[in-house]
């Protein structure tokens, strides 16, 4: 096998897997079939690796080795020993012919058979109920694959060999969660509209979770929760600005199946141990949850379906998320909703990044009162307006609001970010660089000229709670006052350069000649018309 032992490597390996499937479906589809088998292989390669641990105490040499060693444990007396270990260990327990491992093998000897392969599935979603329905999205009878059984096994067979390659025996949990978290990110490219149900670009990724945790990067079991999960890559953002990352509490919901079956895989991906993962598959603003475990945290991330639609039924009014407001988001705009949800479930000393679409900034009637109640209590804590077209899903400009449960004051800091991008072929980019400037001001919390604005409680009043970003911050860019001498020179120099090509063009016209008297007299005209 192949070695690849970064994340480059690894990557290319993957996306080669993709190339198989890229011309028999589209992007929102075959992700399903290459990150579902890429995370069988996963599951597979690290339960071979930690057997072989168990039984040799050490690393072995290949895969090959391992399953081997496995095979022949299995045949000893310590047999039911090592099953029991490998299940405490890794919720799961796997025969040595549902392997990875056993399946490159037969794919490569032309005996491969997909009702093993589904086998394995169904094997592993049976195991514990953190893995059921995982695979549930994989048809590996899908007329997609190809045209009869031989031409869908055949994929199959291709698919299985390519990711083969992957050396995940040298690759640690993060070259690997970096990886996964490209194609994530490539798919979402790929995929276009679809994209927004399933990822946030990183630098938006960035922004809202290095503001949320900001003052609590040290504490030791740190609780983050995103209602609107997508596949996790926002919620596992928070390891990379976490001083104790192996303690962190992931809570997540998610509408979509495929997309929070995505997620699951993530999280396993990315070594989060099954303890720190609480994750649903549901409606967020249909039920509360999560009601009966810890049910508010340090930390809310959330980036919702932008002005989408809900019930909005009456019986909301008593619901605890909801009720301390009067009135409801409207039918044909959450935004207010899931902000409000997000809200009830954030500690009093935690923070809130939320994005959101322009709208909730100044539109009326009933997020207008919500909007006025927010800042009535001091929960609204900063603005921050980015640029337009980050999204896949969109190419609106977006906000994100920062908000807190309790804290003394009601100002709001305005930060206007629109203008730091990079302009690319599909989607405008932020870089590093951006995004640090963005932080930068935020961290000041003060005024500066044509970037941000912290208004008192008074502007806001006085702007009757509009957070109109313009309203507030000036970055109208003067433009530089007109020459009109200088203008006026340049204006005779063209007239006198226009009448000389005129005069130029006139003396070619008067040399033409031609036997056909209707173009002579065509031309007559247009000479005389010229001259006026």
């Amino acid at each position: 096998m192949a070695e690849v032992g970064n994340s480059k490597d690894l990557i290319s390996v993957l996306w080669s897997g993709a190339d198989i499937l890229r011309s028999k479906m589209d992007a929102n589809e075959y992700k399903n079939y290459l990150l579902g088998i890429v995370f069988y292989k996963y599951l597979s390669d690290s339960f071979l690796i930690k057997a072989y641990d168990m039984i040799r105490n050490g690393k072995p040499e290949s895969l090959k080795e391992a399953l081997n060693v496995y095979e022949k444990e299995l045949k000893s007396e310590g047999a039911g020993d090592l099953k029991q270990a490998m299940m405490d260990e890794c919720h799961y327990v796997m025969e040595p012919e549902l392997t990875y491992t056993y399946f490159a093998d037969a794919a490569r000897n032309s005996c491969f058979s997909r009702e093993q392969l589904q086998k394995g599935f169904n094997t592993i979603e049976q195991s514990n109920p953190m893995f059921a329905g995982l695979f549930a999205d994989i048809d590996l009878y899908s007329n997609r694959l190809g045209t009869g059984d031989q031409k869908q096994s055949d994929t199959v067979v291709s698919l299985i060999k390519e990711i083969d390659k992957a050396d995940l025996l040298n690759s640690n949990e993060e070259i690997l969660g970096n990886a996964y978290e490209y194609l994530i990110g490539q798919f979402a490219s790929e995929t276009g509209k679809k994209a927004g149900e399933f990822y946030t670009p990183q630098a938006v990724s960035k922004i809202l979770t290095r503001i949320a945790i900001s003052g609590q990067e040290d504490k030791r079991g740190l609780s983050v929760y995103d209602p609107c999960m997508g596949s996790g890559s926002l919620l596992l953002n928070v390891k990379k600005y976490a001083a104790a990352p192996r303690y962190i509490g992931y809570y997540g919901q998610e509408l979509n199946t495929s997309t929070y079956n995505l997620a699951r895989m993530n999280m396993i991906l990315h070594g989060v141990a099954a303890e720190n993962q609480k994750l649903r598959n549901g409606d967020t603003l249909d039920e509360d949850w999560p009601t009966d475990e810890e049910t508010d945290f340090n930390m809310v991330l959330m980036n919702p379906p932008y002005s989408a639609h809900w019930s909005a039924a009456q019986g909301f009014l008593q619901d605890e998320r909801f009720s301390d407001y009067g009135v409801l988001a409207p039918k044909s705009k959450a935004d207010y909703a899931f902000l409000l949800h997000g809200l009830y479930h954030l500690k009093s000393n935690g923070t809130m990044a939320i994005v959101l679409p322009h709208g909730v900034l100044f539109r009326g009637a009933a997020e207008g009162k919500i909007r006025e109640k927010l800042l009535r209590s001091g929960n609204i804590y900063a603005v921050i307006g980015l640029p337009a077209n980050l999204f896949y899903n969109t190419s609106i400009p977006t906000c994100i609001i920062v908000l807190k449960k309790h804290r003394d004051g009601r100002d709001v800091l305005f930060i206007d970010a629109s203008k730091k991008f990079n302009k690319g072929k599909k989607q405008n980019e932020m870089t590093d660089e951006h995004i640090n400037e963005v932080l930068e001001l935020y961290s000041r919390r003060e005024t500066v000229e044509k970037e941000t604005f912290l208004a008192s409680f008074e502007d806001i009043e006085k702007n009757d709670f509009n957070l109109n970003i313009p309203r507030y911050v000036d970055n109208f860019e003067k433009e530089e006052e007109i020459d009109l001498n200088a203008l006026l020179v340049e204006m005779k120099k063209t007239d006198s350069e226009i009448k000389q090509v005129q005069g130029e063009f006139l003396s070619l016209l008067e040399e033409l000649t031609s036997d056909d008297e209707n173009i002579m007299a065509s031309l007559s005209e247009l000479i005389g018309e010229m001259k006026g």
